[in-house]
């Protein structure tokens, strides 16, 4: 069926075909060439030295002043806007006047890409703009962009905020609202920045399979689908780390890679199931080794980022300057829990989660139970960067044993602002110990952990044959950037993040909690998000559980003021 259109639509599909009537290609297949860019000429220009007298620059024109014979337009370019004074008789030398008065003032549209070509020169009030000699219509917008308005007081009138559909349409998002442009910039220099540091030391970058035989190097359930010419099943890679030591294994010293990883597991605030994470493998390192290689490299980027080591996160001024605190997680859990894990079996972890009132299932082993415990009493209260070290075996697979302890593992995690940043291991190189390891993951899927590791017979086979004292690190590419972006989702730091289709929408089925809450903030409609949590009276656990049930139906959205964070019905 086809869509109705709008009136604006309308309009503007027959100011295209008037176009084409007069001769006009609305989307001409020529090059065009740039000269110039509106930064650029912004600051750079001289009244003095009289430069940029012949340019030309292309963009959407994005507002228009016509006053009969002349008028002001605003055109964005890649680098920012620029104000464009179109003047009849300058545009129409001759008698024919159709360009300005039929073409410019009635068939073009807010949102049309055009070519200018012209001179730069001062308004009376100063302003940089640029007397338009000739235009070339280089595409019709059919649709109209939303009107964000902005008073002299700076004030936003009708902004392009409603969070679903700015994720679903990004592209309008990025024209609109020049802020969002900003985040994906700072991705990208985040990024640059940590691969100069590798490749200055002579790591090697290198791409790994994203289709695999078997899901490992980490513990998540994978996406599966079907290779039709093998006719055998393949997984979504949920990490890259085994190929990644392969590499290692076959001579290279340092590899690293900016991979995609997919885990078809939950979706909220600070989770997709495509996401992009950066893993390292130096040979003959440790853990110690690659804790002071990661806070040099964090450093690094809040410095190229910023241009200094405090980045401002919500509420909180985070410094990522070196050397970074380091705890173990038995001094950790024992500090907020009062109690010492250490030497429990699985039987007394269960007790513990009870007494601490975590919820677990018969499917956890003793390193999920532990990691219950680390998670929902522990994690959060790590704002400024702070390593946790030395984790118990059960948690670690393929990590080393302690070198003092084998009953823990030579691997930290780092936490900044409540959340994990970053994972490294002294990583396991005996093939015996890696088997052993394996053997027990297959235990635990047994019991039905549908996120227990596979056995890889193959990368068994390569360590084998040796690899040699390696460390390794993960990083989560797309918390990084939301620490050095300040932004509390990330589906703001990803151009094209997961959606549910547009056409399902289903009624929401709610839980005893969750109408509990969505109760209190119907007799609210707008609460401060830490007293709507208070009065819940809900664990952790199940506060996250219900608050991302209300925000992923688009029954309660939350936002940021100044004030903090406040959730309200949708």
């Amino acid at each position: 069926m086809a869509r109705e259109l709008s009136e604006q639509e309308v309009v503007r599909r027959d100011a295209l075909h008037k176009m084409r009537e007069m001769g006009i290609e609305p989307y001409p297949a020529a090059k065009y060439e740039v000269t110039a860019y509106a930064k650029e000429i912004k600051e750079n220009f001289s009244e003095e030295k009289k430069n940029y007298q012949d340019v030309t620059l292309a963009g959407r024109m994005m507002s228009r002043r016509i006053m009969g014979k002349a008028s002001f337009a605003e055109l964005m370019d890649s680098t920012g806007r620029i104000q464009v004074y179109f003047n009849r008789d300058e545009i129409c030398t001759g008698e024919d006047k159709t360009l300005y008065n039929d073409v410019f003032k009635k068939l073009l549209d807010i949102g049309d890409f055009i070519g200018i070509r012209g001179e730069v020169f001062k308004t009376q009030v100063g302003e940089i703009s640029i007397l338009v000699k000739e235009f070339t219509v280089l595409s019709k917008s059919l649709r109209p962009l939303p009107v964000v308005k902005t008073d002299e007081d700076g004030n936003v009138h009708d902004a392009f905020t409603d969070p679903e559909t700015r994720y679903r349409q990004r592209y309008v998002d990025l024209v609109v609202n020049p802020k969002v442009k900003d985040i994906f910039v700072t991705r990208t220099k985040v990024v640059a920045s940590m691969r100069e540091m590798f490749n200055k030391m002579g790591y090697m970058e290198v791409e790994t399979p994203i289709l695999q035989p078997i899901p490992g190097g980490a513990a998540a359930r994978p996406f599966i689908t079907h290779h039709n010419a093998l006719n055998m099943p393949l997984y979504l890679r949920i990490a890259n780390e085994l190929y990644l030591k392969r590499l290692i294994v076959g001579g290279f010293e340092g590899v690293y890679e900016f991979a995609k990883d997919f885990r078809n597991e939950g979706m909220d605030r600070t989770h997709n199931p495509e996401f992009t994470v950066m893993e390292i493998y130096v040979a003959y390192k440790d853990y110690n080794w690659m804790m002071d290689f990661t806070e040099e490299m964090i450093e690094k980027v809040a410095l190229d980022v910023h241009g200094k080591t405090t980045v401002t996160v919500g509420e909180n001024e985070i410094n990522f300057q070196r050397p970074f605190k380091r705890v173990t997680m038995y001094d950790s859990i024992k500090e907020f829990t009062g109690v010492d894990i250490s030497g429990m079996d699985e039987t007394q972890l269960r007790q513990v989660c009870k007494d601490l009132k975590i919820e677990v299932d018969e499917t956890m082993g003793k390193g999920k139970l532990i990691d219950e415990i680390f998670g929902e009493k522990c994690e959060g209260n790590y704002i400024q960067p702070t390593f946790i070290i030395d984790y118990p075996k059960e948690m670690s697979p393929l990590c080393k044993a302690h070198r003092d302890n084998p009953e823990l593992t030579e691997r930290f995690e780092l936490m900044v602002n409540g959340k994990e940043v970053a994972n490294a291991y002294s990583e396991l190189n005996d093939p015996i110990d890696q088997r052993e390891r394996f053997e027990e993951q297959l235990t635990l899927s047994e019991k039905g952990d549908d996120e227990a590791m596979f056995i890889d017979q193959d990368f068994l086979r390569a360590l084998e044959y040796g690899m040699p004292p390696t460390s390794g690190m993960g990083i989560g590419i797309d918390r990084l950037v939301m620490l050095m972006t300040n932004q509390s989702s990330i589906q703001e730091v990803l151009f094209f993040p997961q959606m549910k289709p547009e056409t399902t929408k289903k009624a929401v089925e709610l839980n005893d909690e969750e109408k509990a809450v969505f109760g209190l903030l119907q007799k609210a409609e707008k609460m401060d998000l830490n007293d709507l949590k208070e009065k819940s009276g809900l664990s952790n656990k199940k506060w996250d559980k219900t608050i991302k049930k209300l925000t992923a139906n688009k029954l309660a959205k939350v936002e940021k003021t100044d004030a903090g964070l406040t959730v309200e019905l949708v």
